[in-house]
């Protein structure tokens, strides 16, 4: 219910929030990002009951259509700005392998600020390290656009420009929103190595491979061109992993997210080559939106059939994307 409240709020405040975006601001909302994110971590320490946790989550969701789209539209304008738009594939799948590593160092220290100083030490870092993620894109150079005069869009005319160009890109919307919304497994990776006997204080080192191995792929998709049966495989390899249900079919789990994130990054590139309107982020965040109303049905068949559910789920994506 947590995480569905989560989705909700995203899928209410996603495209207005990518409209703010083009219409004030990318760089603005990567800063109110990171400080309504710390704001629900601290939710989640102060008032650690559903409800505390139902704000927290709807903070964090608020915090999270801010930077959607946002984020991806500063790093291709910017690019733009030089002539070098051609380089956002590449420059987006560093991204996202650091990304990805940076869960490392992070896995290591849930590990030891737990066993230092259990919950509550492990939220008031998080929320620290939101604010130190604001601090920093603070410093972010954001290229102007449009005229810089009066005539200006207003913020409905940005929004409705976002939602047109949404349309004669709507196959690369579609793959993006099916695709994304995958990753919502993400959250239960640690929960399947409980399920799967992991001890508790050891999970966080036990799926500390899970983003290495999705990093690898990441990095790989600067690289290398994409074949639909990735995205097939990884699937496959999923519910071969939900079926084992043993501590080393984590590195199963692995496998499929580094397929996985190959496949996102490729997708996620194909769409920004496509729009061709300032309100780049606009039609990011549909992407985005889309994907939250299919992460809708990741949480609904984690209840019905977990990991094998959700793999199954993956294969079927698989063969849209193939057809599209």
């Amino acid at each position: 219910m947590l995480l569905a409240i989560w989705s909700l709020t995203a899928v209410v405040f996603e495209v207005p929030s990518g409209a703010l975006a083009d219409r004030f601001s990318r760089r603005g909302c990567l800063v109110a990002s990171g400080v309504l994110q710390a704001a629900g971590y601290a939710a989640w320490v102060l008032f650690p009951s559903f409800w505390g946790f139902a704000a927290g989550f709807v903070l964090w969701g608020l915090g999270g259509t801010l930077q959607s789209g946002a984020f991806e539209a500063l790093l291709y304008d910017g690019l733009a700005a030089n002539g070098d738009e051609d380089r956002y594939g590449r420059l987006n799948a560093r991204v996202d392998t650091i990304e990805l590593i940076a869960q490392v160092p992070v896995a290591v220290m849930a590990t030891a600020l737990f066993s230092l100083g259990g919950y509550r030490l492990a939220g008031w870092v998080s929320v620290a390290m939101c604010l130190a993620s604001s601090v920093i894109a603070a410093r972010f150079p954001e290229p102007p656009r449009g005229s810089g005069g009066d005539d200006e869009p207003g913020y409905l005319a940005t929004l409705r420009t976002g939602l047109r160009e949404a349309v004669p890109v709507r196959r690369a919307v579609l793959a993006v929103a099916l695709v994304y919304a995958i990753d919502a497994i993400e959250e239960y990776f640690t929960l399947l190595a409980h399920d799967w006997h992991v001890p508790t204080v050891w999970v966080p080192l036990a799926t500390i491979g899970v983003p290495l191995t999705g990093a690898a792929g990441a990095a790989l998709a600067g690289r290398l061109p994409w074949r639909g049966w990735v995205l097939f495989a990884s699937g496959a390899v999923l519910v071969a992993a939900a079926v084992l249900a043993v501590p080393a079919a984590i590195v199963l789990v692995g496998l499929f997210y580094g397929l996985y994130r190959f496949v996102l990054v490729h997708v996620e590139t194909e769409l920004q080559h496509r729009i061709g309107s300032d309100a780049r982020a606009t039609v990011t965040s549909v992407a985005a939106i889309g994907s939250e109303f299919v992460a809708f049905a990741v949480y609904g068949l984690w209840v019905l059939g977990s990991a094998a559910a959700v793999g199954v789920l993956v294969l079927v994506v698989a063969l849209v994307i193939l057809r599209r």
